[in-house]
């Protein structure tokens, strides 16, 4: 079945819960990206420098690698629906509360609660909408990656669009719409049944006693280091109006989207996913070395083709992690998020440190570094990698995927 067929359980013809949950979702994935425009405003407004502006990503995303621990916990014992509109409840008050910061570490500690809502919210979301999605998972898996897709793509561009008037009202945004989206599903949404099995704190950390699982987190977070000094750093060096910086990461963003949903699952098939996965490493690793050292229109052009291979990685190792662990998808997911969002917290901390011990491109050498080592580990692990893998198949269809935590 063609998952696009407007027909009964297509993707257009879902319930009103799907849609609900659907559309939160988008702006859930805005918000991870709302603030790269408005980064050097926020700055300015805040008297604050680079370094501690770049903390808004660290104190969220720290908070959110953490929470991998407690979302199963939670959502396995008061179900799905109290889960997402507890996390959309901590995402309205903490984003309206970060839009009021008189100083930046009221902005970062505001953040943080921020991330532990959008955790809780994201990680619960997808297998929401495939329990209520009519037709099977795989109109819905589609309708959630597109969601995914189409926020990464639109965050920047919300935050450049009210951010060229205050850098307060992009957060001011996000509440309205988060709390739009909370009476949605409140009104929409039943209760779906609750796990027959709870999930404890400490069954992610035990996964991850399984190699092959162990090797695509190392290999993530190495990764994931490179992805987010683009995402948190490079704003800085591109030194744009809100405007002209949204709409580069709204093109990111756009090819983010593109190379995720559709391209990366035919070169899947073609070549096998630890082919695609290196080869992606490696041309990752030579963009962020020429947006480093390149002129202004080669740092933008960089800029957004970064977008294209960290589409491709994404997918890639999301159904490393799903389909190399013989633990239950969800706790394997858990365990592997746990891991790979440190790197998420780590980059924005330390590239601008770096920048100051040493100079504006050593950030892009220390990451296109990490990128490599994110290769050297999937072609040094890959007996490990491959239990279940081999040549993966794309798992986008599959129910048990329906709790990993969004790339």
């Amino acid at each position: 079945m063609d998952p696009f067929d407007a027909g009964a359980g297509g993707i257009l013809r879902q319930p009103k819960a799907v849609w609900a949950t659907a559309g939160a979702s988008v702006v859930a994935f805005m918000g991870i990206g709302l603030v790269d425009p408005i980064l050097p405003s926020i700055a300015k407004g805040l008297d604050a420098s680079a370094g501690q502006v770049s903390l808004l990503f660290t104190s969220y995303f720290l908070i959110t690698a953490l929470a991998m621990l407690v979302t199963g916990f939670v959502s396995s014992r008061i179900g799905g629906r109290k889960t997402l509109l507890l996390g959309l409840a901590f995402v309205v008050v903490f984003a309206g509360l970060a839009g009021t910061s008189d100083t930046v570490g009221q902005l970062v500690g505001y953040r943080a609660g921020w991330g532990l809502g959008n955790a809780l919210f994201v990680s619960t979301a997808l297998a929401v909408i495939v329990g209520a999605a009519a037709g099977g998972s795989a109109a819905a898996i589609l309708l959630y990656e597109s969601a995914l897709g189409l926020g990464m793509a639109c965050g920047p561009l919300l935050g450049a669009l009210l951010g060229d008037a205050s850098w307060r009202y992009p957060f001011f945004g996000t509440a309205f719409l988060m709390a739009i989206g909370f009476l949605c599903i409140s009104v929409f949404l039943k209760e779906q049944p609750k796990p027959a099995r709870k999930t404890s704190l400490l069954d992610p950390i035990r996964a991850l006693g399984h190699g092959g699982l162990a090797s695509a987190a190392v290999s993530a977070f190495f990764y994931n280091y490179t992805f987010f000094t683009v995402l948190a750093f490079t704003p800085f060096v591109l030194n744009m109006t809100p405007y002209r910086s949204g709409a580069v990461f709204f093109a990111w963003g756009v090819l983010l989207a593109v190379f995720s949903v559709l391209v990366a699952p035919h070169m899947q098939k073609r070549f096998g996913s630890l082919k695609v996965l290196g080869g992606s490493l490696v041309l990752l690793a030579a963009d962020v070395l020429v947006l480093g050292y390149g002129n202004h229109t080669a740092a933008v052009v960089c800029t957004i083709l970064s977008g294209a291979f960290i589409g491709v990685n994404n997918t890639v190792y999301t159904e490393l992690a799903l389909g190399v662990s013989d633990a239950p998808r969800p706790v394997a997911s858990a365990g592997y998020n746990f891991v790979r969002w440190f790197a998420a917290a780590a980059a924005p901390y330390f590239a601008p440190k770096i920048e100051e011990w040493t100079d504006v491109h050593i950030p892009f050498v220390v990451a296109a570094v990490t990128a490599v080592l994110g290769a050297v580990v999937v072609v040094v692990r890959r007996r490990a990698l491959t239990h279940e893998a081999e040549e993966l198949e794309p798992v986008h269809a599959t129910e048990d995927s329906v709790t990993v935590f969004a790339d």
